[in-house]
C-alpha cells in the first residue's frame, strides 16, 4: 500500500523538469502545464509506484504531448498561443555539441519548432535537450530507434538552418520512395539494391511478424530478396511528412512501410501493423 503523501513529494521534485520539457514541446505554458497535470491524474490512478518514476513520467508526458501535437496539427491551431520563455531547469541535460537549443527557448526558436512534424518535435527536443536515449523515445513512439535517430536529424537541420525548406528533402526521398515500390512490383533485384544501403535492414513490429514476416532482415541483398516481386497492393502515403508506403484494406492502413533515407540511399524500413500504433501515427494515405 503506497502513502499518497510521499507519492506527491516525489512528483513534485520532477514537476519543474516535466514542465519544461512540454514547454518545449508544445510551445505553450498553458498546454504544459495541463500536459503534466495529466501524467499526474494518470499516477494517481495507477496501482503501485513505478520503480523509475523520472522515466515513467516522461514517458507518459511525452505521450501526452504527442497527442496534443497531433490533434493541433489536425485542427491547425495555432501552436505559439503563449510566447513567456521557457522555464530553465536547475541540472538539466545540455544539448549535444551539434544542437543549437539554450536553457532558455526564445520565439523565434519557437517559430522554428512549430514547423517541425510532431514526431520530429519530440525526437528533438526529448534527445538533444534532455538526453533521452533513442531507444527510449522509440518505445514512447512505437518506432525503431533508427527511424528516432533520423526524425531528430531532420529536426535539427531545420533548427540549425530555419530558413531552408525540407521540401527538397522530402522530394528526394520521395522519389527514392517511389521507385523502390516501382522495382519491388516489377521484381527488379538489382534496382533494388542499387536504392539499398549496403548495411539496410528491414525490422517488422510484433503484428507484422505474426502476419508472416521475419523480425528482422540485414543487407542490401537479404532485403531486396525480400522485397523482390511484392509491395504490389502498397500504395505512396506520408508519414510524419516523409514518403512511406501502406497497404490498406477498404480504405483503413493495415500495414505501414516506413522508409528511412539517407543520401538517397535506403538505410531502413519499418513494416508496422500494430492497429494502436497505426491509429497514433501522423499518417496521410
Amino acid at each position: 500500500m503506497r502513502d499518497e503523501d510521499l507519492l506527491a513529494g516525489e512528483f513534485e521534485s520532477h514537476r519543474t523538469r516535466l514542465r519544461a520539457m512540454a514547454f518545449r514541446m508544445l510551445g505553450s505554458s498553458d498546454a504544459a502545464e495541463d500536459a503534466v497535470q495529466e501524467a499526474w491524474l494518470r499516477l494517481s490512478r495507477a496501482d503501485g509506484s513505478p520503480d523509475n518514476l523520472g522515466g515513467w513520467l516522461t514517458t507518459v508526458v511525452s505521450r501526452v504531448c504527442l497527442d496534443m501535437l497531433r490533434s493541433r496539427t489536425a485542427r491547425r491551431e495555432d501552436a505559439l498561443d503563449d510566447h513567456e520563455p521557457a522555464p530553465v531547469v536547475a541540472g538539466e541535460a545540455q544539448p549535444e555539441s551539434e544542437a543549437v537549443l539554450a536553457d532558455s527557448v526564445g520565439l523565434a526558436l519557437l517559430v522554428v519548432l512549430d514547423t517541425l512534424s510532431p514526431a520530429e518535435r519530440l525526437s528533438f527536443v526529448l534527445h538533444d535537450t534532455f538526453a533521452v536515449p533513442f531507444d527510449e523515445i522509440a518505445a514512447v513512439m512505437g518506432r525503431s530507434p533508427a527511424a528516432v535517430r533520423q526524425l531528430a536529424s531532420r529536426a535539427r537541420r531545420r533548427v540549425q538552418a530555419p530558413e531552408s525548406s525540407p521540401e527538397p528533402d522530402r522530394r528526394r526521398q520521395r522519389e527514392v520512395v517511389e521507385a523502390f515500390l516501382a522495382a519491388s512490383r516489377s521484381g527488379s533485384f538489382e534496382a533494388l539494391v542499387g536504392l539499398l544501403d549496403p548495411d539496410a535492414v528491414m525490422r517488422a513490429d510484433a503484428t507484422t511478424v505474426a502476419f508472416g514476416s521475419p523480425p528482422a532482415v540485414h543487407g542490401a541483398a537479404a532485403v531486396a530478396e525480400t522485397f523482390c516481386g511484392r509491395a504490389k497492393a502498397a500504395r505512396v502515403a506520408t508519414l510524419d511528412g516523409y514518403a512511406c508506403a501502406a497497404w490498406s484494406v477498404g480504405g483503413t492502413p493495415k500495414v505501414v512501410f516506413g522508409f528511412t533515407v539517407v543520401d538517397g540511399k535506403v538505410v531502413e524500413i519499418e513494416l508496422l501493423a500494430d492497429p494502436e500504433v497505426l491509429t497514433g501515427l501522423d499518417l496521410a494515405v
